[in-house]
């Protein structure tokens, strides 16, 4: 008996160690090969226009704001760009900032319920919503191109207002369905190696067309991402499942006798749902690590490359650039060392390794003075990658199959909610030391690499035996070994 208990275990830590195991169950499974192919294409998408929302919103505010009437801000070299273009600059990080706190804070206040209604009554339904009104803002995109009367307002209030429904929370609880927990930290890390996929091929289209085109290229790729979708995401929660999630609230519902309860007990729903965050030690320093790692990392994304366009005249090249780095670092990231790093240290050391890495590369782009710095830091800026899908993977590891949307969406929310307040936080900081105070116009992002200093405190506090997916497994297979070794020696 004690033979067959050590062998079954082997077996087990061979088929989690095997890569190509891995790769062929996450192929071959329903939900996961199309969720990567939703997130390449809107990956694709997205990333063909993040350098051109820059270059046509800021020259729209600069004309509709400040006066403006020369040629395009862009086209202007970067200590030659009249006052109005740096106006206009302004107006656009600003607005992106507001835009940010306004969609998180939709995010923030929707996605753990969306995530509890998707454990009951299923995961496709409300991805399929969550591409829907993911198109609205490129779609402003190219009307604002087409009329030039046309204000950016309509553009950032879609992308706020998509904030409704992350689809992306939904996706990871889709993951967690099919995927076997040892493997879903990596699982998670393909996810992402999608996007990186697309983004680091689509900002090579805006070198080789006009920015018109691209936008419409890109409103074009989501609208066949939502037709796919339709067709063929597969739904992956199971029936027995969604009844059992549904008993489970139905069972914690309290008694409502009048309409007015039934309206508070709806109104307080998303507030409740969000309480699994405080069932114990664990998920309260995952809140932690959510919190202070979602400021940084969004204000990193919108604001990142307004930063630099404005202070090291970044063009459309050195974007596309830029964008082929992370993105080929990402999938190297996310395909080859994610899984191995994993199995050798643990999804805790994973998140400290992360943290601390994001804190290095914040440094480095807030004292930076030449476009190599930028490209560098940005290059070893990958690595923190490793953090998001690893973190998914410990909360989605901790919980009951029928509450994996519960959980994924509550977390997702608190991580909205830093994502709100990062960017406001960080344009604060660059509005005060702009003109010369603390480290100049970079200490936005030293302010930011501290708050990974802190983050990385936390994910060292991770209890190791409930964040390491491998620890009862390995603990497990150690003590069989000293029985089997005690039986022998009887």
């Amino acid at each position: 008996d004690t033979d067959a208990v050590k062998l079954l275990q082997n077996s087990d830590s061979d088929r989690s160690e095997n890569p190509t195991s891995f790769l062929r169950y996450f192929l071959t499974s329903s939900g996961p090969p199309q969720i990567i192919t939703l997130c390449l294409l809107i990956a694709l998408a997205l990333g063909s226009t993040i350098g051109v929302v820059p270059a046509v919103v800021e020259d729209r505010y600069a004309r509709l704001n400040h006066g403006y009437t020369g040629e395009p801000c862009l086209q202007i070299k970067m200590g030659e760009r009249p006052h109005e273009c740096l106006l206009g600059n302004d107006d656009a990080q600003n607005s992106t900032a507001l835009t940010s706190f306004i969609s998180n804070a939709l995010t923030f206040s929707t996605s753990s319920l969306m995530g509890s209604i998707s454990d009951e009554r299923g995961r496709r339904g409300i991805i399929l919503l969550g591409i829907g009104l993911s198109l609205l803002g490129p779609m402003f995109l190219v009307l604002m191109q087409l009329d030039e009367s046309i204000s950016p307002f309509p553009f950032y209030a879609s992308h706020a207002f998509s904030g409704v429904v992350s689809w992306m929370a939904v996706a990871l609880s889709s993951l967690s369905d099919v995927i076997p927990s040892e493997w879903r930290a990596p699982a998670f890390g393909m996810v992402l190696a999608g996007f990186s996929m697309g983004f680091a091929l689509s900002p090579i289209l805006a070198v080789v067309m006009s920015h018109l085109m691209v936008s419409i290229f890109a409103f074009s790729i989501l609208v066949g991402g939502f037709i796919f979708a339709c067709f063929y995401m597969p739904e992956t929660l199971s029936p027995e499942s969604a009844a059992q999630a549904r008993l489970k609230r139905l069972s914690e519902r309290p008694v409502m006798n009048t309409q007015a309860d039934v309206w508070k007990y709806n109104l307080m729903r998303p507030a409740k749902e969000l309480m699994i965050l405080n069932r114990n030690k664990l998920f309260r320093l995952l809140s932690a690590l959510a919190f202070f790692s979602g400021c940084i990392s969004t204000a990193d994304h919108t604001l990142f490359l307004y930063y630099v366009e404005e202070n090291f005249g970044f063009d459309d090249s050195d974007i596309a650039t830029l964008f082929l780095i992370i993105g080929v670092m990402g999938i190297f990231v996310q395909t080859v060392i994610l899984k191995p790093f994993n199995n050798l240290l643990g999804e805790r050391r994973v998140v400290i390794v992360s943290f601390l890495v994001g804190s290095i590369c914040n440094y480095l782009y807030g004292v930076a003075d030449s476009k190599r710095t930028i490209f560098v830091s940005a290059t070893l800026a990958s690595l923190t990658g490793m953090s998001f899908p690893t973190i998914s993977a410990i909360k989605s590891n901790n919980v009951d199959e029928m509450e994996q949307g519960r959980i994924q969406g509550a977390l997702y929310s608190l991580q909205s909610l830093a994502s709100a307040l990062g960017p406001m936080m960080l344009r604060y900081v660059y509005n005060v030391t702009k003109d010369g105070g603390g480290f100049g116009r970079g200490t936005m992002f030293i302010f930011g690499a501290g708050l990974y200093l802190v983050a990385s405190l936390f994910a060292w506090a991770l209890p190791e035996e409930e964040a390491n997916s491998n620890y009862k497994k390995y603990h497990a297979k150690k003590r069989s070994s000293l029985n089997y070794g005690s039986t022998q020696d009887v």
